[in-house]
């Protein structure tokens, strides 16, 4: 059994011992602590917080446990049901909440689920106020109410609907365009929550054919739930011999969103953003984000606008942090994560979908010649393993000194910039490992570049 406590949440295996797995003792302390934080920092007056949560099988009972505790610290509970991330973190500002829970544990497999925690705006906690999170449970520093102060639940499930409506009201979004090109379009929400937003957004899109794949959101994932290539080969077929226009898959929570062209072949996770950014920036000129292990083609199409791209460390928190630092008017994360300030700051693939058939639609384009318009990239994703004696950071600032004649970036582990390629290394939190993420034009030559590296390590480590 695992739990993992972290600033961005509690999330773990379901069952188990109280410290071993995501029970109901730690959802308990978890979300007091959170209640208690949310109370002492909060500057809205409703009393409110949102809970959504995906289709996992363990929700229901996750839900039933937050949503009682948050009522025994006082709070009113705003349950809108199965909602997707965004939807929810939508919710919070649409209801002048306090705050709210995600239960979703996103990408893992079904015997997951976790606690995300959103701040009053409807976003993630940043690593400070996490930490406070973690302290106040790990204290128990949390009062109960007593009874004439207890929460009440309010039911409220209209905010996919809602959600839909935010996304056909943005600017660049033409439904128009869209119901004129009569796409097809083929879609796999691996049996969870994107089921019901992603179908409903299509259909309010105007689009006539939809071929839908695991779109029961009865938490039983067909598939791994992350949108890799390998986990895709389903929708790829149906795709191809469908002779659908493109193909969309999002993860169990719907932040992330993964194309498939119309020939089968996979857009790539790391181009839903290039090519939703490229869109945007035909219209909207501004800066651009992602973070450190993104791929350099987000960069390379800003610039080709004549914007200014700029880089953060990994985490959608810290990219969010980024875009409002920079004004940026579109970032993400290249696994398939669109944050669009239009909408919302948050990784959204209802906006995605949106914005993306739009330029889809008055592109003209087929989706294999858009991903061919696009610098051609691959990353390849390796990892170091290491004895728990090592001192990590010593070993990344050995690292960096040794690249220290290139283009090096510190501010998440070392990233080094080569005039042609890049490498990325960043210690893990939760093992002792260094993660290796290197891109180039060639997958071969990513590779090379991740194995060079790792050679530097390995005779680093042996001395």
């Amino acid at each position: 059994m695992s739990l993992i406590k972290s600033i961005s949440g509690i999330r773990g295996t379901i069952g188990g011992r109280a410290g071993e797995g995501l029970n109901p003792l730690d959802i308990v302390k978890f979300t007091a602590a959170y209640a208690t934080f949310i109370r002492k920092t909060t500057s809205v007056k409703t009393n409110k917080i949102v809970v959504g949560r995906d289709a996992r099988i363990s929700g229901e009972m996750v839900k039933h446990t937050v949503t009682g505790t948050l009522m025994g610290m006082g709070f009113d509970v705003v349950d809108i049901g199965l909602a997707t991330t965004p939807t929810t973190e939508l919710a919070v500002t649409m209801e002048n909440a306090c705050g709210g829970i995600i239960l979703t544990a996103s990408h893992n497999p079904k015997q997951w689920n976790a606690l995300k925690l959103l701040n009053e705006k409807g976003e993630f906690l940043n690593a400070v106020e996490g930490n406070e999170v973690l302290q106040i449970a790990a204290n128990e520093d949390f009062s109960f109410a007593e009874v004439d102060q207890l929460g009440k639940v309010i039911e409220n499930h209209s905010y996919t609907q809602k959600h839909i409506e935010s996304v056909l009201a943005l600017d660049l979004v033409d439904v128009a365009a869209i119901k004129a090109a009569n796409f097809s379009v083929a879609i796999d929400c691996v049996n969870s929550v994107g089921g019901i937003a992603i179908p409903a957004l299509l259909e309010a899109l105007g689009v006539k054919e939809i071929k839908k794949l695991n779109c029961e959101p009865n938490g039983h994932f067909a598939h791994n739930p992350e949108p890799l290539p390998e986990n895709l080969t389903e929708i790829a077929s149906v795709v191809k011999e469908g002779k659908a226009d493109v193909g969309f898959v999002v993860d169990p929570d719907v932040d992330r969103l993964a194309l498939i062209c119309e020939n089968g072949n996979m857009f790539g996770e790391e181009y839903t953003l290039v090519a939703v950014a490229d869109y945007i920036l035909q219209h909207t000129p501004g800066n651009t984000v992602s973070n450190l292990s993104s791929s350099r083609a987000l960069r390379d199409i800003t610039r080709s606008y004549g914007q200014q791209y700029n880089a953060a460390a990994v985490g959608e928190v810290n990219v969010v942090a980024k875009m409002k630092e920079t004004n940026a008017v579109i970032g993400g994360e290249g696994n398939g994560g669109v944050i669009y300030p239009a909408s919302h700051y948050g990784r959204d693939a209802l906006v995605g979908i949106a914005l993306f058939l739009t330029y889809l639609a008055k592109s003209g384009k087929k989706v294999s010649e858009l991903r061919a318009s696009y610098p051609p990239y691959s990353i390849a994703k390796q990892k170091v393993q290491l004895t728990s004696d090592i001192d990590v950071d010593a070993l990344l600032t050995a690292v960096k000194e040794k690249y220290i004649q290139y283009d090096v970036t510190d501010i998440d582990g070392v990233k080094i910039d080569f005039p042609d390629r890049w490498v990325h290394l960043r210690k893990s939190n939760t093992e002792p490992i260094i993660r290796v993420y290197a891109e180039a034009s060639t997958s071969e030559l990513a590779e090379k570049t991740a194995a060079g590296v790792m050679d530097v390590i390995a005779q680093m480590v042996a001395k």
